[in-house]
């Protein structure tokens, strides 16, 4: 009788130095190509202004109170809507804290100019000295 002797079979090995340099790889891949770009929470219709200048990256950004088409009003970079008295008292306490607060109106072109009117007397009565407005460059002909 012979009796067949069968070698051990290894397990298969799966080289996982390899996969984690693919994975890398695809990794770095993917951040090179995407684009970041913000997308605004709030969509808002700028008016235009031959005198509009790029927005750019700034040691202190202004604090932006955005109206929108029907006059609701939103403060900071959250965007939750705010009543007229919280908005008041906001850039009260907000000018308490830093002197030398700006401050950037956000206004829809089709906004009332009534609420555009309201953040400025806050603005006045909140001794804020630095106001801006977003505008977005006028079209050439």
């Amino acid at each position: 009788m012979r009796f067949i002797v069968r070698k051990r079979r290894t397990a298969p090995a799966v080289i996982i130095v390899a996969l984690i340099d693919v994975l890398v790889v695809l990794v770095i891949f993917l951040m090179v190509t995407t684009t970041f770009k913000q997308q605004p929470l709030l969509k808002l219709a700028l008016p235009s202004s031959s005198e509009a200048q790029k927005s750019g990256a700034e040691d202190h950004p202004p604090l932006v109170v955005s109206i929108d088409p029907q006059g609701l009003f939103r403060l900071g970079q959250d965007k939750m809507p705010v009543t007229p008295d919280q908005l008041r008292e906001q850039l009260i306490s907000q000018a308490a804290k830093n002197p030398d607060l700006k401050l950037a109106i956000r206004a829809d072109k089709q906004a009332p100019w009534g609420q555009v009117v309201k953040v400025m007397d806050f603005v006045k009565e909140a001794k804020i000295k630095n106001l801006s407005a977003f505008t977005k460059e006028a079209s050439k002909p």
